[in-house]
């Protein structure tokens, strides 16, 4: 198997032979993270597997994160490991279909994790099957300045009227209701996610990314609708399409914007920006439809055994091992992640420990509009969120032009 970097985990005094003399096994695992966190949190793992573990031969492959995305369908065909990271939702999906990831539903029965994993469960499964575990996410929602709030008699809005009306109290008062930056495209498509799963919900939210319903359907408008109000109530920074989240952020910082619709990884760019936790908090986006339970946008990474893995039997003791508690434990509070194992533990970050609740009482997890629709679907939809941020009257054109690339990325 070709990687950009191959670390072969087999101390010098391991041998073909256990002690008992029977022939040591082998597993083959490849992970896509070479950041200093992530890798680290790995090769932790992977030493403790190895002592639980003695009979296993393990070698590991350490890919580049982009790299890995453009190798991983060779690989699969031609030269499997036994068991690779991916993602979950859509994104695994078309690796289901080709026959590629197999079926591991007996790994999730004989550990109890349709309890222990039931947040992600829904995005972990084809046609009632499982097809991989999970291991890590992130939560998304609305952060915000809790100084501006204590400042002008605000709480943190619960329902869509809340909302709007605390976006129109903030825009009086001269600070802009929400920061965001839209160069790079993908912060818009958080916000089109929160709106379309609180007004038509988890179920069609993924029918929308997977092709089945149109961009002109009159549900999507509902959602561009929701969209318009929240433009018309204030709406957000000027000239956020000529800036990135990072800059986005420094007028979060700089209190010229009291909120921020973002994934946690933004807390320590608030941090290191001189915002004391007493002065940044976190809120749910709110319900729109009451009657819609709700679902969070809480990008997961995952764990999937290759249909032409050679060591089965071993791969899914490696899956059934990074799903377990003690084991998301200590690998997310490594990385500064949050566990997806329902009894795990997690951090005194209250960011983190406010994530975790909410998570685990998700009723879907979503993945991210560019995980959960095909990559060059994603792009012309998030080229058209910002298009509509900036010029909202040209919905109608936007929706029209999505149809016809959908119509031509799902034939």
């Amino acid at each position: 198997m070709t990687s950009l970097f191959k670390t072969t985990l087999i101390g010098a005094a391991a041998m073909a032979m256990t002690v008992s003399g029977s022939f040591a096994s082998d597993l083959i695992i490849t992970f896509d993270d070479l950041n200093p966190g992530p890798k680290a949190a790995f090769e932790a793992a992977v030493e403790k597997f190895k002592g639980e573990n003695p009979d296993i031969n393990v070698t590991v492959n350490i890919n580049d994160r982009e790299a890995h995305k453009t190798a991983i369908r060779n690989f699969l065909t031609a030269d499997a490991p036994d068991v690779t990271t991916w993602y979950a939702g859509n994104r695994m999906r078309p690796f289901v279909d080709a026959g590629l990831f197999a079926d591991v539903s007996d790994v999730w029965e004989a550990n109890g994790f349709s309890e222990t994993l039931a947040s992600t469960k829904p995005s972990m499964t084809v046609d009632g099957k499982q097809y991989g575990v999970p291991y890590t996410y992130y939560q998304w929602g609305v952060y915000y300045r809790k100084d501006i709030f204590d400042e002008l008699g605000l709480s943190e809005p619960k329902t869509w009227d809340e909302f709007l009306a605390a976006m129109r109290t903030i825009n009086d008062s001269g600070v802009k209701p929400l920061t965001i930056g839209t160069k790079f495209l993908w912060p818009a498509a958080g916000v089109f996610d929160y709106l379309n799963l609180r007004q038509n919900g988890y179920d069609f939210h993924n029918q929308l990314t997977a092709g089945e319903v149109k961009y002109t359907d009159p549900r999507v408008r509902e959602t561009f609708a929701r969209w318009k109000e929240m433009l018309d109530a204030g709406g957000w920074v000027d000239n956020h399409a000529t800036m990135d989240w990072q800059e986005g952020m420094s007028l979060f910082i700089k209190g010229e914007a009291a909120m921020y619709v973002m994934g946690n990884f933004a807390v320590g760019s608030m941090r290191d920006g001189g915002l004391s936790d007493d002065q940044i908090d976190f809120f749910q986006f709110p319900v729109i439809n009451p009657d819609i339970a709700n679902a969070e946008e809480a990008p997961t990474d995952t764990w999937h055994m290759p249909t032409n893995a050679k060591n089965k039997e071993n791969a899914k003791k490696w899956l059934a091992f990074v799903a377990r508690e003690d084991v998301q434990t200590e690998w997310n509070k490594s990385m500064g992640q949050l566990p997806i194992n329902s009894k795990a533990e997690v951090g005194d970050d209250k960011f983190l420990q406010e994530g975790f609740a909410t998570l685990n009482a998700a009723a879907g997890i979503a993945q991210f509009y560019d995980r959960d629709a095909p990559a060059e679907m994603a792009k012309a939809g998030m080229e058209g969120f910002q298009e509509f941020m900036v010029k909202p009257d040209r919905l109608d054109a936007i929706l029209e032009r999505l149809d016809k690339v959908q119509e031509r990325v799902y034939k």
